[in-house]
């Protein structure tokens, strides 16, 4: 089952979300965290992906707090937008959106809750770990973790990043590698950055059914 919500966040601030629930509750949450295009068809799509898996998947807008139902393609001209509305936001009121996206599933009887984002969101993602209250994260290609990288997640987490990312210098890869030996970092050979989006000319299906195989693998290590 597929829905449109509401979340008020702890400052009064109320945003839209997608939520996609298994046939059979089980108890785990997944708040999926959007690229820099919004909650879009894609995004919706990953919701509907890992419900099919058993996880409660809630997407938040988070653009919610700049401009109201954005939904981008991957043209030149939506990437600029996207970019021009994350750099509005900010890192902190986005994360209370996510704190607020936790807390509601909580509430809907979700014991073990996971965190995972894509490229913007998976920098959020990283900062959830470290700041927030998930029970697991994943990061996939997060390019300003680097920023943060000394910060310490108080969780379990993974990041995947593409080997020929060019916006993401495996230097930086090897850094926060260094500095976290306890998470696990994953580089695909031979993939770019948003590998994983089928709507994107960078998707690389073998890259993504790996990064999927590990990631299904750390949710249901962590959120039984």
């Amino acid at each position: 089952m597929t829905d449109k919500i509401n979340i008020a966040s702890k400052d009064g601030h109320n945003f839209g979300a997608y939520i996609a629930e298994p046939q059979e509750q089980t108890g785990q949450g997944l708040v999926i965290l959007q690229e820099i295009f919004g909650v879009n068809t894609h995004i919706r799509e990953v919701c509907d992906s890992y419900s099919s898996y058993g996880f409660t998947s809630l997407a938040p807008s988070l653009f919610d707090r700049t401009e109201k139902n954005v939904e981008l393609n991957y043209l030149e001209k939506d990437i600029k937008k996207g970019r021009t509305l994350k750099s509005k936001i900010g890192w902190e009121k986005p994360l209370l959106d996510i704190q607020a996206s936790i807390d509601f599933l909580r509430k809907r009887n979700c014991s073990k809750i996971g965190v995972l984002g894509y490229c913007w969101g998976g920098s959020l993602a990283f900062l959830s770990a470290c700041r927030l209250s998930p029970d697991a994260t994943i990061g996939y290609y997060g390019g300003q973790i680097i920023e943060f990288y000394s910060e310490l997640p108080r969780c379990p987490t993974i990041l995947h990043f593409g080997s020929e990312d060019t916006s993401i210098p495996i230097s930086n890869v090897e850094k926060i590698s260094n500095q976290h030996p306890q998470i696990g970092v994953y580089v695909y050979k031979g993939a770019n950055h948003g590998f994983n989006c089928n709507k994107r000319s960078d998707f690389d299906s073998k890259s993504s059914k790996q990064a999927l195989s590990r990631t299904l693998d750390h949710l249901r290590e962590h959120l039984r």
